[in-house]
Protein backbone atom coordinates (compact mmCIF):
# COMPACT_ATOMS: atom_id res chain seq x y z
CA UNK A 1 0.00 0.00 0.00
CA UNK A 2 1.08 3.56 -0.53
CA UNK A 3 2.00 5.59 2.52
CA UNK A 4 -0.18 8.28 4.02
CA UNK A 5 -3.81 9.25 3.55
CA UNK A 6 -5.16 8.81 0.03
CA UNK A 7 -8.44 10.70 0.45
CA UNK A 8 -9.75 12.59 -2.57
CA UNK A 9 -8.75 15.90 -0.97
CA UNK A 10 -5.09 14.87 -0.81
CA UNK A 11 -4.78 12.64 -3.89
CA UNK A 12 -3.35 13.99 -7.15
CA UNK A 13 -6.21 15.67 -8.98
CA UNK A 14 -7.17 15.21 -12.58
CA UNK A 15 -9.12 18.45 -12.59
CA UNK A 16 -11.82 18.77 -15.16
CA UNK A 17 -11.16 15.31 -16.61
CA UNK A 18 -11.81 13.63 -13.26
CA UNK A 19 -15.07 15.54 -12.90
CA UNK A 20 -16.05 14.59 -16.45
CA UNK A 21 -15.32 10.90 -15.91
CA UNK A 22 -17.26 10.77 -12.65
CA UNK A 23 -20.16 12.71 -14.14
CA UNK A 24 -20.38 10.49 -17.22
CA UNK A 25 -20.54 7.28 -15.19
CA UNK A 26 -23.08 8.70 -12.76
CA UNK A 27 -25.34 9.95 -15.56
CA UNK A 28 -25.17 6.62 -17.39
CA UNK A 29 -25.94 4.65 -14.24
CA UNK A 30 -28.85 6.90 -13.31
CA UNK A 31 -30.27 6.49 -16.82
CA UNK A 32 -29.68 2.71 -16.90
CA UNK A 33 -27.72 3.32 -20.10
CA UNK A 34 -24.52 2.00 -21.66
CA UNK A 35 -21.36 3.97 -22.49
CA UNK A 36 -19.59 3.34 -25.81
CA UNK A 37 -16.09 4.04 -24.44
CA UNK A 38 -14.27 5.20 -21.31
CA UNK A 39 -15.32 8.86 -20.92
CA UNK A 40 -11.91 10.52 -20.85
CA UNK A 41 -8.29 9.68 -20.19
CA UNK A 42 -7.80 6.62 -17.98
CA UNK A 43 -6.47 7.72 -14.56
CA UNK A 44 -2.71 7.45 -14.22
CA UNK A 45 -2.82 5.21 -11.14
CA UNK A 46 -5.17 3.79 -8.52
CA UNK A 47 -4.92 6.86 -6.29
CA UNK A 48 -6.19 9.02 -9.16
CA UNK A 49 -8.90 6.42 -9.89
CA UNK A 50 -10.10 6.53 -6.27
CA UNK A 51 -10.29 10.32 -6.58
CA UNK A 52 -12.69 9.81 -9.51
CA UNK A 53 -14.65 7.25 -7.47
CA UNK A 54 -14.96 9.67 -4.55
CA UNK A 55 -16.30 12.36 -6.85
CA UNK A 56 -18.87 9.89 -8.22
CA UNK A 57 -19.89 8.76 -4.72
CA UNK A 58 -20.46 12.41 -3.76
CA UNK A 59 -22.82 12.78 -6.75
CA UNK A 60 -24.73 9.54 -6.24
CA UNK A 61 -28.17 9.99 -4.56
CA UNK A 62 -27.77 7.18 -2.04
CA UNK A 63 -25.83 6.09 1.03
CA UNK A 64 -22.80 3.79 1.00
CA UNK A 65 -23.46 0.73 3.19
CA UNK A 66 -20.48 -1.39 2.25
CA UNK A 67 -17.68 -2.21 -0.16
CA UNK A 68 -16.91 -4.89 -2.70
CA UNK A 69 -13.34 -6.19 -2.85
CA UNK A 70 -11.81 -7.26 -6.15
CA UNK A 71 -8.48 -8.99 -6.70
CA UNK A 72 -5.87 -7.39 -8.98
CA UNK A 73 -3.69 -9.76 -10.95
CA UNK A 74 0.06 -9.10 -10.39
CA UNK A 75 0.68 -7.90 -13.95
CA UNK A 76 -1.98 -5.19 -13.53
CA UNK A 77 -0.83 -3.68 -10.24
CA UNK A 78 0.69 -0.22 -9.96
CA UNK A 79 3.10 1.54 -7.62
CA UNK A 80 0.57 1.58 -4.77
CA UNK A 81 1.31 -2.11 -4.24
CA UNK A 82 -2.40 -2.82 -3.77
CA UNK A 83 -3.35 -6.42 -4.50
CA UNK A 84 -7.05 -5.62 -4.40
CA UNK A 85 -9.48 -2.79 -5.10
CA UNK A 86 -12.68 -1.40 -3.58
CA UNK A 87 -16.03 -0.29 -4.94
CA UNK A 88 -19.05 1.08 -3.04
CA UNK A 89 -22.29 -0.79 -2.32
CA UNK A 90 -25.30 1.49 -1.92
CA UNK A 91 -28.32 1.02 0.33
CA UNK A 92 -30.86 0.88 -2.50
CA UNK A 93 -28.77 -1.77 -4.23
CA UNK A 94 -28.68 -4.10 -1.24
CA UNK A 95 -31.16 -6.97 -1.04
CA UNK A 96 -31.28 -9.29 1.97
CA UNK A 97 -32.89 -12.68 1.50
CA UNK A 98 -33.15 -15.81 3.60
CA UNK A 99 -35.57 -17.88 1.54
CA UNK A 100 -34.19 -19.62 -1.56
CA UNK A 101 -37.73 -19.80 -2.95
CA UNK A 102 -37.71 -16.04 -3.51
CA UNK A 103 -35.60 -15.22 -6.58
CA UNK A 104 -34.22 -11.68 -6.61
CA UNK A 105 -34.06 -9.32 -9.57
CA UNK A 106 -30.45 -8.64 -10.52
CA UNK A 107 -30.25 -5.27 -12.35
CA UNK A 108 -27.56 -5.15 -15.06
CA UNK A 109 -26.74 -2.64 -17.78
CA UNK A 110 -27.92 -3.72 -21.23
CA UNK A 111 -25.06 -3.09 -23.63
CA UNK A 112 -22.60 -2.81 -20.75
CA UNK A 113 -20.78 -5.38 -18.64
CA UNK A 114 -22.89 -7.86 -16.66
CA UNK A 115 -21.81 -10.74 -14.42
CA UNK A 116 -22.59 -12.41 -11.12
CA UNK A 117 -20.14 -13.47 -8.45
CA UNK A 118 -20.59 -15.78 -5.45
CA UNK A 119 -19.50 -13.88 -2.34
CA UNK A 120 -18.79 -14.35 1.33
CA UNK A 121 -19.89 -11.11 2.97
CA UNK A 122 -18.58 -9.71 6.25
CA UNK A 123 -20.66 -7.34 8.40
CA UNK A 124 -18.65 -5.34 10.95
CA UNK A 125 -19.91 -5.65 14.52
CA UNK A 126 -17.70 -2.81 15.81
CA UNK A 127 -16.19 0.37 14.42
CA UNK A 128 -12.64 0.07 13.13
CA UNK A 129 -10.20 2.33 15.03
CA UNK A 130 -10.14 5.49 12.88
CA UNK A 131 -6.40 6.09 13.32
CA UNK A 132 -5.26 2.62 12.17
CA UNK A 133 -4.37 2.65 8.48
CA UNK A 134 -2.44 -0.63 8.21
CA UNK A 135 -4.08 -3.97 8.97
CA UNK A 136 -2.74 -7.49 8.85
CA UNK A 137 -5.06 -10.49 8.48
CA UNK A 138 -4.30 -11.36 12.11
CA UNK A 139 -5.37 -7.89 13.26
CA UNK A 140 -8.48 -8.05 11.11
CA UNK A 141 -9.41 -11.36 12.73
CA UNK A 142 -9.61 -9.56 16.08
CA UNK A 143 -12.20 -7.03 14.82
CA UNK A 144 -15.60 -8.72 15.28
CA UNK A 145 -17.70 -9.40 12.18
CA UNK A 146 -20.45 -11.76 11.13
CA UNK A 147 -20.22 -13.72 7.87
CA UNK A 148 -23.01 -14.15 5.32
CA UNK A 149 -23.55 -15.66 1.89
CA UNK A 150 -24.09 -13.36 -1.05
CA UNK A 151 -24.12 -12.59 -4.76
CA UNK A 152 -22.43 -9.52 -6.17
CA UNK A 153 -24.05 -7.97 -9.22
CA UNK A 154 -20.94 -6.98 -11.17
CA UNK A 155 -22.25 -4.60 -13.81
CA UNK A 156 -21.15 -1.38 -15.47
CA UNK A 157 -22.39 0.83 -18.30
CA UNK A 158 -18.98 0.19 -19.92
CA UNK A 159 -18.78 -3.23 -21.61
CA UNK A 160 -14.97 -3.20 -21.70
CA UNK A 161 -14.48 -2.24 -18.04
CA UNK A 162 -12.62 -5.38 -16.95
CA UNK A 163 -10.53 -5.55 -20.11
CA UNK A 164 -9.37 -1.96 -19.55
CA UNK A 165 -8.07 -2.81 -16.09
CA UNK A 166 -8.20 -1.91 -12.39
CA UNK A 167 -7.97 1.89 -12.79
CA UNK A 168 -11.10 1.82 -14.94
CA UNK A 169 -12.85 -0.61 -12.58
CA UNK A 170 -12.15 1.65 -9.60
CA UNK A 171 -13.34 4.72 -11.52
CA UNK A 172 -16.79 3.17 -12.04
CA UNK A 173 -17.80 2.10 -8.53
CA UNK A 174 -15.62 -1.01 -8.69
CA UNK A 175 -17.86 -2.49 -11.41
CA UNK A 176 -20.58 -3.04 -8.80
CA UNK A 177 -24.33 -2.62 -9.23
CA UNK A 178 -25.58 -4.29 -6.09
CA UNK A 179 -25.32 -7.05 -3.52
CA UNK A 180 -27.74 -9.80 -2.59
CA UNK A 181 -27.02 -10.96 0.95
CA UNK A 182 -28.22 -14.34 2.17
CA UNK A 183 -27.98 -16.30 5.40
CA UNK A 184 -25.57 -15.68 8.22
CA UNK A 185 -22.94 -18.41 8.59
CA UNK A 186 -22.98 -18.88 12.35
CA UNK A 187 -19.73 -19.77 14.08
CA UNK A 188 -17.69 -19.04 10.97
CA UNK A 189 -14.49 -18.44 12.93
CA UNK A 190 -14.51 -22.10 13.87
CA UNK A 191 -15.10 -23.34 10.32
CA UNK A 192 -12.09 -24.17 8.16
CA UNK A 193 -12.10 -22.04 5.00
CA UNK A 194 -11.71 -25.24 2.98
CA UNK A 195 -15.18 -26.19 4.24
CA UNK A 196 -16.78 -22.99 2.91
CA UNK A 197 -17.65 -24.25 -0.56
CA UNK A 198 -19.89 -22.79 -3.26
CA UNK A 199 -20.99 -23.36 -6.84
CA UNK A 200 -22.57 -20.96 -9.35
CA UNK A 201 -25.18 -21.90 -11.95
CA UNK A 202 -26.44 -19.92 -14.95
CA UNK A 203 -29.53 -21.30 -16.66
CA UNK A 204 -29.01 -24.63 -14.84
CA UNK A 205 -25.43 -24.98 -16.09
CA UNK A 206 -22.69 -25.07 -13.48
CA UNK A 207 -20.27 -22.30 -14.50
CA UNK A 208 -17.97 -22.28 -11.48
CA UNK A 209 -17.03 -24.05 -8.26
CA UNK A 210 -14.87 -22.81 -5.44
CA UNK A 211 -15.21 -21.22 -2.04
CA UNK A 212 -13.36 -19.18 0.54
CA UNK A 213 -10.00 -20.71 -0.38
CA UNK A 214 -10.44 -19.41 -3.94
CA UNK A 215 -9.72 -15.93 -2.57
CA UNK A 216 -5.95 -15.26 -2.51
CA UNK A 217 -5.00 -15.18 1.16
CA UNK A 218 -8.55 -16.11 2.19
CA UNK A 219 -11.30 -14.09 3.82
CA UNK A 220 -9.08 -12.32 6.33
CA UNK A 221 -6.70 -10.99 3.65
CA UNK A 222 -9.67 -9.36 1.92
CA UNK A 223 -10.93 -8.05 5.28
CA UNK A 224 -7.53 -6.55 6.11
CA UNK A 225 -7.29 -4.86 2.71
CA UNK A 226 -10.75 -3.30 3.00
CA UNK A 227 -9.92 -1.95 6.47
CA UNK A 228 -6.55 -0.55 5.33
CA UNK A 229 -7.59 1.01 2.04
CA UNK A 230 -10.77 2.52 3.51
CA UNK A 231 -8.81 4.14 6.35
CA UNK A 232 -6.22 5.49 3.90
CA UNK A 233 -9.02 7.08 1.92
CA UNK A 234 -10.30 8.83 5.03
CA UNK A 235 -13.27 6.43 5.23
CA UNK A 236 -12.55 4.13 8.22
CA UNK A 237 -15.10 1.33 8.32
CA UNK A 238 -17.98 1.49 10.79
CA UNK A 239 -20.17 -0.96 12.64
CA UNK A 240 -22.77 -2.40 10.26
CA UNK A 241 -20.80 -1.82 7.07
CA UNK A 242 -20.45 -4.75 4.67
CA UNK A 243 -17.45 -6.20 2.86
CA UNK A 244 -18.05 -8.49 -0.11
CA UNK A 245 -14.71 -10.31 0.02
CA UNK A 246 -14.28 -11.32 -3.64
CA UNK A 247 -15.48 -13.79 -6.23
CA UNK A 248 -15.50 -17.25 -4.69
CA UNK A 249 -16.24 -19.23 -7.87
CA UNK A 250 -15.15 -16.82 -10.61
CA UNK A 251 -16.72 -13.98 -12.59
CA UNK A 252 -19.67 -15.30 -14.57
CA UNK A 253 -21.21 -13.37 -17.47
CA UNK A 254 -24.97 -13.09 -17.44
CA UNK A 255 -27.50 -11.65 -19.90
CA UNK A 256 -30.84 -10.00 -19.25
CA UNK A 257 -33.44 -12.71 -18.70
CA UNK A 258 -31.02 -15.38 -17.54
CA UNK A 259 -31.40 -17.07 -14.17
CA UNK A 260 -28.53 -17.42 -11.70
CA UNK A 261 -28.19 -19.59 -8.63
CA UNK A 262 -25.40 -19.87 -6.08
CA UNK A 263 -25.35 -22.91 -3.82
CA UNK A 264 -23.36 -22.49 -0.61
CA UNK A 265 -22.72 -25.98 0.72
CA UNK A 266 -24.61 -26.38 4.03
CA UNK A 267 -25.21 -22.60 4.05
CA UNK A 268 -28.19 -22.17 1.74
CA UNK A 269 -28.90 -21.06 -1.80
CA UNK A 270 -29.50 -17.68 -3.42
CA UNK A 271 -31.40 -17.38 -6.70
CA UNK A 272 -31.94 -14.43 -9.02
CA UNK A 273 -32.70 -13.38 -12.56
CA UNK A 274 -30.95 -10.64 -14.52
CA UNK A 275 -33.15 -7.67 -15.49
CA UNK A 276 -32.30 -4.51 -17.38
CA UNK A 277 -31.24 -1.67 -15.10
CA UNK A 278 -33.92 0.99 -14.98
CA UNK A 279 -33.71 4.76 -14.93
CA UNK A 280 -33.57 6.02 -11.36
CA UNK A 281 -33.55 9.30 -9.48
Amino acid sequence: MSNGNDSAANAPRQGQDAEAIAGAFVRARLAGAALPAFPGEIPADLVAAYAVQDLAIARWPDEVVGWKVGYIQPARRDGSGDERLLGPIFRRNLWQVEDAARPVELPVFSGGFAAVEAEYVLRLLEDAPPDQTDWTPEQAAALPASLHTGIEIASSPLATINALGPRVVVSDFGNNNGLVMGREIHGWRGIAEADLVASTWIEEECVGRGGATTLPGGLLAAYAFALSRSARRGRPLRRGELIATGNATGIHDIAVGQAARVEFEQCGTIEGRAVAARERT
